[in-house]
């Protein structure tokens, strides 16, 4: 018999015999042993589809709005299975490499656990649990008499916009936010002139941001040692005046600016009128702590 990968040979016993009898049951504990990743498999098949159905407000879960169905996950499979023998939530993530942004667990428990799963899931705790629209993936594990369900939302950042189209959103809103009066901290500013666009003040913060993302540290130092004015400089940009604002998690560029704004010495950078030019760019990197970083450089130059 072939099994994954994994070859048995049965052998027949002579029958009725003791020996016999102890023999089959011992090639039948094996069998089942090999088959079971198999047929956890396809039973877990049956349940992520009763999950689903539930989620959409089918099978006894009511639900105003459907949900998008959820998606299978190997490494929250694990995370069910170290629930199931006593692990916690959050640890059982952080050893599966699962990093979620939101997670739930679900356990139900009972005889024959497997056949009755979609009437005890749809309880009405349960059903909130399953149709939180938040969570997009899952991961279940079942014995004989214990069933846990984790759904999470992984952590993936991601700015909807380019680059370039983020960067003149951001523009737009500095721009904004300096067209009228504004108290930054204990310091009152006018309003001040708008900002141009400088395309090498955007490729120096285009390498920041990109220095931050790809070696996970949130500092205006880089780790070369270099000042926001130094990188400026080095980018071919001189300078009377500069300054440099970073932001780190925001995926939107109205998140990152409303940000420096509520920041005093963020704001002051982005109220001085002195600076007459900008540049800005973000990066993205999921290994990262904030997953998305920002880089707005000011200038006036020479």
């Amino acid at each position: 018999m072939q099994t994954g990968g994994l070859s048995v040979t049965l052998s027949r016993p002579i029958a009725d015999s003791p020996e016999a009898i102890a023999a089959t049951m011992r090639l039948r504990i094996l069998s089942c042993v090999l088959l079971l990743g198999a047929c956890f498999d396809a039973g877990a098949g049956d349940l992520y589809a009763d999950i689903n159905r539930l989620r959409a407000g089918d099978g006894g879960c009511a639900g105003a709005d459907k949900r998008a169905p959820l998606r299978p996950q190997g490494a929250l499979e694990r995370v069910a299975g170290d629930l199931a023998h006593g692990g916690s939530l959050e640890q059982s993530l952080k050893a599966a490499g699962y990093r979620a942004i939101r997670s739930t667990a679900v356990n139900i428990s009972g005889d024959a656990i497997s056949a009755r799963a979609a009437e005890l899931l749809s309880k009405p705790d349960h059903c909130r649990q399953l149709q939180d629209a938040a969570l997009t993936e899952v991961g279940a594990f079942a014995d004989e008499r214990q069933l846990w369900i984790v759904m999470a939302a992984p952590f993936a950042p991601a700015v909807v916009q380019s680059v370039d189209a983020a960067a003149q959103r951001v523009l737009e809103l500095v721009n904004a936010a300096r067209a009228r009066p504004r108290t930054c901290g204990n310091k009152s500013y006018q309003a001040a002139p708008p900002l141009n666009w400088n395309n090498t003040l955007a490729a120096a913060s285009q390498l920041h941001a990109d220095d931050m993302a790809r070696n996970n540290y949130f500092s205006h130092g880089s780790r070369d040692g270099s000042s926001p004015e130094q990188r400026v400089a080095r980018a071919g940009y001189r300078y009377r005046a500069t300054g440099e604002n970073i932001a780190g998690g925001q995926m939107k560029p109205e998140d990152a600016v409303a940000g420096w704004i509520k920041s005093p010495p963020h704001c002051a950078n982005l109220m001085n009128p002195v600076f007459t030019e900008l540049g800005v760019a973000f990066a993205v990197d999921a290994k990262s702590e904030l997953g998305v970083y920002w880089t707005q450089e000011f200038g006036t130059p020479r």
